[in-house]
């Protein structure tokens, strides 16, 4: 599949960053002394998790939210989230006097679900997984008219998380390799798009956790497939990909020129090493790639683009880490 026939196109991609430029921040890239002493090459960081909301889902949910017809506004929007997406969905359609109610897991971290609840959105929590929560998106939707907004699978989502593509390539335009957290895809998809629209020989690979990683098994299995879903330090990574996926799957097999998995133990070392060195406090989810360079599991040719994705971390639990535990989301103790 070539970059001009995926299911979201550069042109897609363009048009969302016109769409919410004035909406979103631009975030900086950073170059780090101490992770191209150790990589051998120059190392960047790209700090989204300074965008407002705490996260890069914003690009997406703004982008959807915009796109919507003002009576779709007025009925509602719906999802499920792990907590970004929800948050950023909330503050979103908050903004455009939209009311959002959010559906998610029991493994989702309580400080996720209270910001989530400041920003005036209906909660509802449902089960130990986001196929469970989905599924009370999916009775919203057909009981009370409720408009989805999917955290991934969804094609304004990708053009608006692409945006931050855009930006990073006008930020580094001699970037050779870029680092994406990799979940449901939607990062990883609208990321790659607006990389290889510009230049297709950047190479860029999706990092995710071990415990539980949907889009890898499904990328290795061929066609969508689901996972048990695991507590993880990453749990903004957890959830599946939706055995019907007709976007991200597709666009994540096509662009991605690799995919590494993380061990918990390499996303604490993460975690603290943008304490510790970068200054940064950041989520489990936004450390994979700090953490693949610090394992060696990156061998690309520099300049090298990390993502850090979201700070939206229980401080608690970032506190226990920086002491030197490991401990593997929620329902650890």
């Amino acid at each position: 599949m070539s970059v001009g026939s995926l299911p979201v196109r550069f042109d897609d991609i363009r048009a969302a960053a016109a769409r919410i430029g004035e909406r979103v921040l631009k975030t900086p890239v950073v170059e780090s002394a101490a992770l191209s002493e150790i990589a051998g090459v120059p190392v960047h960081l790209k700090l989204e998790h300074h965008q407002t909301t705490g996260s890069f889902k914003l690009r997406g949910a703004k982008n959807a939210v915009l796109s919507l017809t003002v009576e779709e506004r007025k009925r509602g929007v719906v999802a499920a989230s792990t907590g970004n997406h929800g948050r950023a969905l909330a503050f979103a359609a908050k903004a455009e006097g939209s009311l959002a109610t959010i559906c998610m897991s029991s493994l989702v971290p309580e400080n996720k679900v209270l910001e989530i609840r400041r920003l005036g959105a209906n909660v509802r929590i449902v089960g130990r997984s986001q196929d469970e929560a989905q599924e009370e998106v999916d009775r919203l939707v057909a009981e009370k008219g409720l408009v989805m907004v999917p955290p991934f699978d969804h094609p304004a989502v990708v053009a608006g998380q692409g945006t931050l593509g855009l930006e990073l390539f006008d930020q580094l335009p001699d970037v050779e390799t870029v680092l994406v957290p990799l979940s449901g895809g939607g990062l990883a998809a609208g990321v790659a798009a607006a990389i290889k629209g510009r230049r297709t020989s950047v190479r860029v690979v999706g990092l995710t956790m071990e415990r539980g990683a949907a889009m890898k098994a499904s990328l290795d299995a061929g066609m969508p497939v689901q996972v048990e879903e695991l507590p993880s330090l990453a749990d903004s990574l957890g959830g599946g990909i939706g055995l019907d996926n007709r976007v991200t799957f597709a666009m994540c097999r096509d662009l991605l020129d690799d995919v590494v998995l993380l061990s918990e133990a390499e996303i604490a070392a993460g975690m603290r090493h943008a304490y510790a060195v970068e200054r940064e406090v950041i989520e489990g989810a936004a450390a994979v790639g700090i953490a693949a360079l610090l394992a060696g599991k990156i061998m690309g040719h520099g300049p090298v683009v990390a993502i850090l994705s979201g700070r939206n971390v229980d401080m608690d639990q970032h506190r226990r880490i920086i002491n030197g535990d490991t401990i593997c989301g929620k329902d650890a103790a």
